[in-house]
């Protein structure tokens, strides 16, 4: 039961930051979360997380995830497959293009007492280059 419990704290969280919820989405989040994403710099605390989490809406305002896996054992859910978006905003200092995009993510999470703790996510970053014609 834990197992589908931790899936559903994962799955709501990444419903509330695809409609930009984000008071919504905290509430899935422990305060001091460590975010390891595309950069070596891990982000520490939610704000911290929060800000690098929404860089990406802030390029893709109209994006979202699809997934094709929810996978789940002990503590940790692993969520697989792909974010669709409209590049309206700076990414990575590429400026807007306006092109559509669909890109593979995966990213595994870490649940401590109903709460994430750590997040791990990779992005498919050539594909998003290529999509942009960069």
């Amino acid at each position: 039961m834990l197992i589908e419990q931790n899936k559903a704290i994962v799955l709501q969280m990444y419903e509330a930051f695809d409609k930009q919820d984000i008071e919504q989405g905290k509430k899935f989040m422990s305060a001091d979360i460590v975010g390891h994403g595309l950069d070596t710099t891990p982000r520490k605390g939610i704000d911290e997380f929060i800000q690098y989490a929404m860089s990406l809406f802030n390029a893709f305002p109209d994006g979202y995830h699809v997934f094709e896996e929810v996978i789940a054992e002990n503590n940790k859910v692993v969520t697989c497959g792909f974010f669709n978006g409209t590049h309206q905003g700076e990414l990575m200092g590429i400026p807007p293009t306006g092109k559509q995009v669909k890109f593979s993510v995966v990213h595994i999470d870490t649940i401590v007492d109903g709460k994430v703790t750590e997040h791990w996510g990779q992005a498919d970053i050539f594909g998003i280059m290529q999509q942009l014609s960069v």
